[in-house]
């Protein structure tokens, strides 16, 4: 099988390298120096559960250099995705199958509009990965896992040999009953990435402090809530068991959008809370704790955009 990985950042280059490492062809779509270093140097994945390097590493900064290809994962930033839609498809051919990996659950809505409905299926990861230096991906928290599938929940073919792939790579890959309800899942916890921001502390810090706590879970509410209006078939105990699931992180631990937005960076709040204060207004949701973390993020974020276009 040939896979087209979109984004080689902590999640892409971690399981694109899976791949490669397993003898898959796999090609990178990178950019500046990231992409001089990996095609230099190869890929490098310094992870918890063991170090690889994929050398050579097949790499370009163009979609229309790599040909179609069977998978495309997709594995840029939620806000990134809807720009870069039209550019994947000199990769997409009849029997493409187009897994979006993203934060979020608008992705799949995004590449549907360019691509069409029959190449995009529904898609997420779990992971906690970042791009270390150039050509080197750290994964230094989380069984790395992808959970994907049709939007009907059928287990078609296409979907058992990517994830037969994704098995013979070492990587855990899981094809639920119900795929809209495992994205809402992930979307509960990641947008807790905001209040850490807000917060500027970590998951430690956020859980301990008996206020963020009850923020914390006051937050998660909130999205089950939103998710349940919107007819996801979430279960009550999520919320708990999401605080559970926190409870087990190193007390340092942060996320992408805490880091970038702490960093002075374009965020995916968008994509995260955002999201969930738009949903929660057109399905008569209150969302007070979403809408003060978005609200309190919006200013940096405007701010974030403004040093990037300038640059």
């Amino acid at each position: 099988m040939k896979f087209a990985i979109v984004g080689a950042g902590g999640v892409g280059g971690y399981f694109g390298g899976k791949l490669a490492a397993a003898g898959y062809d796999v090609t990178f779509v990178a950019r500046g120096e990231h992409l001089k270093a990996i095609l230099a140097n190869g890929l490098t994945v310094k992870s918890v559960n063991g170090d690889f390097t994929v050398k050579p590493a097949k790499a370009t900064s163009s979609t229309s250099e790599v040909g179609i290809v069977d998978v495309v994962l997709v594995c840029l930033k939620a806000w990134q995705v809807r720009d870069m839609a039209a550019q994947l498809r000199p990769m997409v051919g009849s029997t493409t199958v187009v897994i979006p990996l993203q934060n979020g659950v608008m992705a799949t809505d995004e590449l549907k509009d360019v691509l069409g409905e029959r190449p995009v299926v529904r898609g997420l990861c779990r992971i906690f990965s970042k791009v270390e230096s150039n050509g080197v991906i750290n994964h230094f928290g989380v069984n790395p896992t992808v959970i994907f599938g049709e939007n009907s929940n059928e287990q078609t073919d296409r979907i058992l040999r990517i994830k037969a792939a994704f098995d013979n790579a070492g990587v855990t890959a899981i094809v639920p009953t119900d795929i809209e309800a495992e994205a809402w899942k992930k979307f509960l916890f990641i947008c807790s990435s905001g209040l850490l921001a807000v917060c500027r502390s970590s998951y430690g810090a956020v859980r301990e402090l008996p206020e963020t706590r009850q923020m914390l879970h006051a937050l998660f509410t909130e999205i089950y809530s939103v998710a349940r209006a919107k007819g996801v078939a979430l279960k009550p105990e999520i919320v708990e068991k999401t605080m559970a699931m926190v409870d087990t992180f190193d007390y340092d631990t942060t996320s992408s959008l805490t880091r970038d937005v702490l960093d002075g960076k374009p965020s995916e709040i968008e994509y995260q809370n955002g999201t969930v204060v738009r949903l929660g207004k057109q399905l008569g949701v209150p969302t007070p704790i979403n809408t003060f973390v978005y609200s309190c993020i919006l200013p940096m974020e405007i701010k974030a955009r403004e040093v990037k276009t300038n640059r």
